[in-house]
């Protein structure tokens, strides 16, 4: 998508789900140095409120903001601006295959690239009970039209 076709008010389902595995798990929190029991030691995460490891809230931020790029930004975006409001109401568990939705908050031209507008949306992860995990607002700079 270009920055004209973005409309403020509009959700977009994004298709591509995802289901998350242990091993993606372990990779993604070795990978950056993140040792945390509660995503790497089955036995200490027992004694746990969640009774056994969780996923690293990184990697589901990631995996959210990731999904829609297909939808709406491959080839198109220019940059990630910032993410705000970040926050993970629920957990997700090896096992859990998680959706995307996003929706269009504000847009606006920029003021220094007279090619380029400024997008904000709120992402939202789901898991397959439809419990939203993960909830981020993203503002990215976003090609024109040619």
């Amino acid at each position: 998508m270009y920055y004209e076709q973005f409309v403020v008010g509009d959700t977009i389902e994004h298709p591509l789900r995802r289901t998350i595995t242990e091993a993606d798990n372990t990779w993604f929190s070795a990978l950056t140095m993140n040792p945390q029991p509660l995503h790497m030691d089955e036995e200490s995460s027992r004694d746990t409120n969640f009774g056994t490891r969780i996923v690293n809230s990184i990697f589901t931020l990631g995996l959210v903001c990731g999904m829609p790029v297909y939808d709406m930004t491959l080839g198109t975006t220019l940059g990630n601006l910032g993410f705000t409001e970040i926050s993970f109401p629920a957990p997700v568990f090896h096992g859990d295959t998680l959706r995307s939705r996003t929706t269009v908050t504000e847009k606006r031209e920029s003021r220094s690239n007279p090619a380029a507008g400024i997008v904000t949306a709120r992402h939202e992860g789901l898991n397959q009970r439809d419990e939203i995990v993960c909830s981020c607002v993203r503002v990215f700079l976003m090609k024109k039209q040619p």
